[in-house]
């Protein structure tokens, strides 16, 4: 798949202008990525959330191409049940032409409710792209903590006070639980890195079996940051480690852009207070209250970049 901006320019929009998105809204710039990388036929199934919510008002909707609603938990068992009609068609040779699939979820239909339905899909081993925007919250129903929310962030429902410093617990892996799953491709990607970005997703809808794309998706409402700065968010939570950029294919970890940069010493890796400060959501986190909690956010940053950095090595 080509990722030269002038081939990329030609390509028929698949999402168009015009949805009710947030300004500075980060999932419809990965959606646009994602959809880039193919130039097959493309079946999106959609769980509830905000990207559900804010493209399909009625009467009204920003998609051209084959688009499903589903339900918070069970976009993949959906996306699934069109690959297995798919071949069943092709089979009675009712369909003649390639087609891709692809399932898009916020971090709580995909961490927490989706979660079952998703990896029961990559068990099966259908043919499949899951992209996860994550937010870190559930934003779409009022910003409340998901598996996804980072420690310390201030939500709805861990806000930060006196007694509690935001979320206490630290963030599920979820890159790395699908990777258990020994399926042919997981990735890590972020939208200020469009080539990074659209490289791994041609990958995942061509690699021939299920497949995982979990791209960060900076929220302005959430975070508390301004609306022009999605993709300085973006490229701090890469440049921090808080957000390596990373595949598993095939067995295989390899760091890519940035992050291969920042792991051969040709790039700083930038402290985690870089980030805490960036956004509204820590702010209670620079009060010496709390400073605690910032160093052991930065510790436990520092063990995972050390660890994901060995995994490249086997």
């Amino acid at each position: 798949m080509t990722t030269s901006l002038k081939e990329l320019s030609k390509i028929p929009m698949k999402l168009t202008p015009g949805h009710r998105l947030c300004a500075g809204c980060a999932e419809p710039i990965v959606a646009r990525q994602v959809l880039m990388a193919t130039d097959k036929p493309v079946v999106v199934a959609n769980a509830t959330g905000c990207f559900e919510v804010s493209t399909t008002i009625y009467p009204y909707t920003a998609w051209n191409v084959p688009w499903i609603h589903t339900a918070f938990g069970n976009a993949a068992a959906t996306c699934a049940g069109v690959e297995s009609a798919y071949h069943a068609l092709r089979r009675k040779g009712k369909i003649d032409q390639e087609m891709r699939f692809v399932a898009f979820g916020g971090d709580g239909a995909t961490y927490d409710i989706g979660f079952q339905s998703l990896s029961g899909a990559i068990e099966r081993g259908h043919q499949f792209l899951y992209v996860c925007f994550n937010n870190e919250a559930y934003m779409n129903t009022g910003i409340q903590r998901s598996g996804a929310t980072a420690k310390g962030a201030s939500t709805t429902t861990c806000p930060a006070g006196s007694c509690v410093p935001g979320k206490q617990q630290y963030p599920k892996d979820l890159t790395m639980i699908i990777a258990a799953h020994e399926l042919p491709y997981a990735a890590q990607a972020a939208p200020h890195n469009w080539k990074d970005l659209i490289a791994k997703a041609a990958k995942g809808f061509e690699i021939g079996g299920p497949a995982f794309l979990n791209t960060l998706t900076p929220c302005p409402r959430g975070w508390r940051h301004d609306s022009d700065k999605t993709i300085d968010m973006s490229k701090l939570a890469v440049e921090t480690c808080i957000w390596p950029l990373y595949e598993y294919e095939n067995g295989k970890f390899r760091l890519t852009a940035e992050s291969a940069r920042i792991a051969e010493g040709k790039m700083e890796k930038k402290p985690v207070s870089e980030w805490i400060n960036s956004q509204g959501r820590f702010k209670h986190l620079t009060k010496d209250r709390w400073m605690d909690v910032a160093d052991a956010i930065q510790e436990e940053i520092d063990r995972k970049w050390n660890k994901l950095i060995q995994l490249t090595k086997l």
